[in-house]
């Protein structure tokens, strides 16, 4: 396999490309639903009333009144969201609340004051405000609409860090939908005594779905995995990197075959003498399978450059942590490994396959 030296770097040098493409884009989608997940906790809601369905998203605003009025509920949030262009190049998570939501909890202002209902104000986060280079004061345009900066604000989580909030009803003025919001966020009031907070989470959950007809009530550690923008994250980065890794497989693979042929000669001897085929099959493999070790470690350093570099990006620091956890570690080795051992089932087979004497002919 060392002889062709430069095969096998570049062999390397493709399956650790599709390790770190495995890596940098699953640690994003990853790093993206712990935010999701940091900012539902944080914000003190229990329970998300959303959509039954995919085809339609939004919910009536004017259902907050049912939920208030229902015994096991302290208070409901409408509230609308989406990824709203900034700049020609920076879309940025946006929030519409109204002034007096409990979601005001979850974020705390280092600068100005909060919006106001019914009038074109924002606020930023300081992520945002420091990437934007926007002042307490300075005007920003959304989608063709200017508004008035009147706040900063720390949030709990990177994406916190990197959102804009701004009054409900303007939010829903610029996506045309008066009247609906993305969702309705529910606090619950405290679970008796003895009674578990998943049980009465679901207890709630039951409630809900049956005084709201066509709605689901999802708990808040639920939502962050259902989020669509987080389905979509994961869908591309285990497709993006499916295809990478393919190619990675075809790289190995191409190697080994290359390496098997070369050593036709090699394999005639150690057939001659003694070696079995199977023990043939397992040393190629094991091959095929260091082969895919040595490009996952490699992978792995691409990806963390690659999860370093998104984490400084405007575009994309409000929801890349450039850290690696170890489930992600063991996954990528064992992925890269599997990987070597798939692209040599072949090329093993054809190896120990060789007829002794044949193999000692070939020159």
């Amino acid at each position: 396999m060392w002889r062709r030296r430069l095969r096998t770097l570049l062999t390397l040098a493709g399956i650790g490309m599709a390790m770190g493409a495995f890596v940098g884009l699953v640690g994003f989608s990853r790093s993206f639903e712990q935010a999701w997940r940091q900012m539902y906790s944080s914000g003190g809601t229990d329970i998300a009333v959303v959509a039954q369905t995919f085809l339609n998203t939004s919910v009536d605003q004017s259902l907050s009144g049912t939920l208030r009025k229902m015994p096991i509920v302290a208070d409901a949030a409408p509230m609308s969201f989406s990824f709203l262009a900034l700049t020609t190049d920076l879309n940025a998570l946006s929030y519409g609340w109204g002034s007096d939501t409990f979601e005001f909890s979850a974020i705390s202002m280092v600068a100005g004051r909060r919006f106001r209902d019914g009038q074109p104000e924002i606020i930023l986060g300081e992520l945002l405000a420091d990437s934007t280079k926007k002042h307490v004061g300075d005007t920003l345009e959304i989608q063709g609409s200017s508004f008035k900066v009147v706040g900063v604000f720390h949030g709990n989580n990177a994406l916190e860090a990197g959102a804009v909030i701004m009054p409900l009803d303007q939010m829903q003025k610029l996506s045309s939908l008066e009247g609906k919001v993305t969702a309705i966020h529910v606090r619950l009031k405290p679970a008796p005594a003895g009674e578990s907070a998943e049980h009465y989470i679901a207890r709630a959950k039951a409630q809900i779905e049956a005084a709201l007809p066509g709605l689901r009530a999802v708990p808040a550690a639920e939502r962050a995995s259902n989020n669509q923008f987080v389905q979509l994250a994961h869908a591309m980065a285990w497709g993006t990197s499916s295809i990478a890794l393919l190619i990675g497989i075809l790289g190995i693979a191409n190697t080994m075959a290359m390496s098997v042929f070369e050593r036709t000669r090699e394999i005639g001897i150690l057939r001659a003498l003694g070696w079995n085929s199977r023990r043939v099959l397992l040393l190629i493999q094991i091959e095929a399978a260091a082969l895919g070790l040595a490009g996952g470690i490699l992978g792995i350093g691409f990806g963390f450059l690659a999860l370093k570099v998104l984490s400084r990006l405007p575009q994309t620091a409000s929801v890349v942590a450039a850290t690696f956890s170890i489930p992600i570690l063991v996954e990528s080795l064992a992925i890269a490994v599997l990987a070597g051992l798939i692209a040599g089932i072949i090329p093993s087979w054809r190896g120990a396959r060789l007829s002794p004497v044949e193999a000692l002919r070939y020159d």
